[in-house]
């Protein structure tokens, strides 16, 4: 008799632990900002707003920079960034573009393989040009020049 009770008893406790898990989880996937949900789908796509440097703009409707994904571009302030700026800037502004949402990096920055509207990869066009290298840590010489 004390058996069945104490059974019941964790029982109720259980599913009640189990519905209480289960709504915090429902609630925590309904609330999520909109920047969360590009990044559950993997993908934007909108119009550059602004180019930061040779490897980061932002989009519009984006409250977070995107950083290009396996390009490795001089800062604005060293040797080299303002021709790597004025050649992204060239190539994507005004365009919208099609990212695919790779990664977040340690500056909370959306690291993405971005597309122009003719199917070009930004990546490879800026190393193309020669403004910027392929960053091999993250790419593993998918461009092809590692």
């Amino acid at each position: 008799m004390i058996g069945r009770f104490l059974i019941r008893r964790f029982t109720r406790q259980f599913r009640r632990a189990a519905f209480i898990l289960a709504a915090l989880v429902l609630a925590a996937a309904l609330i999520g900002e909109p920047d969360a949900q590009a990044q559950q789908s993997g993908a934007l796509k909108a119009r550059v707003s602004k180019v930061l440097d040779g490897d980061t703009f932002t989009l519009s409707g984006e409250s977070r920079r995107i950083r290009v994904w396996g390009l490795d571009a001089p800062e604005w302030d060293q040797q080299g960034g303002s021709t790597a700026t004025a050649t992204l800037r060239s190539l994507i502004s005004g365009e919208t573009l099609k990212c695919k949402v790779l990664d977040i990096d340690r500056y909370g920055r959306l690291v993405g393989q971005c597309f122009l509207p003719d199917g070009r990869d930004i990546a490879a066009e800026m190393i193309r040009s020669g403004a910027a290298t392929e960053y091999c840590r993250y790419s593993r010489g998918h461009y092809g020049t590692c």
